[in-house]
């Protein structure tokens, strides 16, 4: 049985649920929230890859959102995947560097989970290929929760409630596969696309955006600023690797650190636009503090680095035309 939800649904779900998750788990009972279910995909979004052993019900997402949410996860238990990921900041947590264990800083910017189902790999370096993998890299990083997976499992197996939603969500107790699977389950429920720009766009509504936005919306699809070469699509990214000379010398050498490949130094991931308005700070590191910095830094032709893209260079925008894509860009925001 398949069904049919929407985003906020979910959300709802995750406080009915937890007042059926403290029920005892009967085997022989018909239950809807161990039904399959699809999310109602978002006006001019596209269906996401959902693995055939890791498909949506009520009861994983739950579980998954309970996890994400709990710094059981951690060594000490005082880090949870929250604390990188705050729902008031768009999933991400403000800060130029994300804070792990011990107040570690870490090395990278935390990247918005919003519409993370659509990623074909994760982090800035690609360097992971699947959501369900990805839950093993904070575990296991001294820097973030700095555990063991298998000693989760261990903490997971004697709490007071999380074997039954387990068996619930997965007719299995805790365990590596349905620990990562549960969280990743929560991830792909989390969309984000009522913005002004697509109500302007997807529906037709010429009052959606100022003036000032469609000379933005204009120059942003434009030769001239050359910003839509890498963030196209209803995401706002080409999901590629990409040198945008934010330094001549880089710290962290990025995408070069998977492949080795020196012609890959300094490369990350394109991200999407989506959610700028709250999503500061900005690149990789967190560096560049506001969108003004953003567009000062593009429209300069950034660092000289022989692995920049052709696409970066000096763009000579007036103030009015840097004011016109800050605008645009804001009105890629969900409220």
């Amino acid at each position: 049985m398949r069904k049919s939800y929407s985003p906020a649904h979910f959300f709802l779900l995750a406080l009915t649920l937890g007042v059926a998750a403290s029920c005892t788990w009967d085997q022989s009972r018909v239950d809807w929230g161990d039904q399959i279910v699809m999310p109602e995909i978002p006006p001019g979004f596209s269906m996401p890859p959902i693995p055939d052993d890791n498909r949506l019900t009520p009861y994983r997402i739950e579980l998954g959102r309970r996890l994400f949410f709990d710094p059981i996860l951690s060594r000490d238990s005082t880090i949870s995947c929250g604390s990188c990921h705050h729902a008031d900041k768009k999933m991400t947590d403000g800060l130029s560097k994300s804070i792990g264990i011990d107040g570690q800083v870490g090395i990278r910017n935390a990247i918005s989970l919003l519409n993370v189902a659509y990623q074909p790999y994760l982090f800035w370096d690609g360097g992971v290929p699947t959501l369900e993998t990805q839950v093993l890299a904070p575990i296991h990083d001294p820097k973030e929760m700095d555990f063991d997976i298998n000693l989760v499992v261990e903490r997971l197996k004697r709490h007071p409630e999380y074997p039954a939603l387990f068996y619930q969500a997965y007719k299995a107790g805790p365990s590596p596969y349905t620990v990562t699977r549960a969280i990743a389950c929560f991830e792909r429920s989390l969309y984000s696309s009522t913005t002004r720009y697509d109500r302007y766009v997807l529906f037709g509504d010429t009052t959606a955006l100022t003036a000032s936005e469609k000379r933005g919306m204009e120059l942003f699809f434009s030769e001239r600023a050359e910003c839509f070469h890498c963030h196209s699509g209803f995401l706002f990214t080409d999901f590629s690797f990409r040198n945008n000379g934010l330094y001549e010398k880089y710290a962290d050498s990025g995408r070069a650190r998977i492949t080795l490949n020196p012609d890959d130094v300094g490369k990350f991931k394109v991200p999407s636009l989506r959610n700028l308005a709250y999503t500061a700070p900005y690149m990789h590191d967190g560096s560049l503090a506001t969108l003004r910095d953003v567009i000062e830094h593009y429209n300069s032709g950034g660092k000289n680095h022989p692995n920049k893209s052709i696409f970066v260079r000096q763009l000579a925008l007036s103030e009015q035309e840097k004011e016109d894509l800050i605008n645009f860009l804001l009105s890629l925001s969900d409220p």
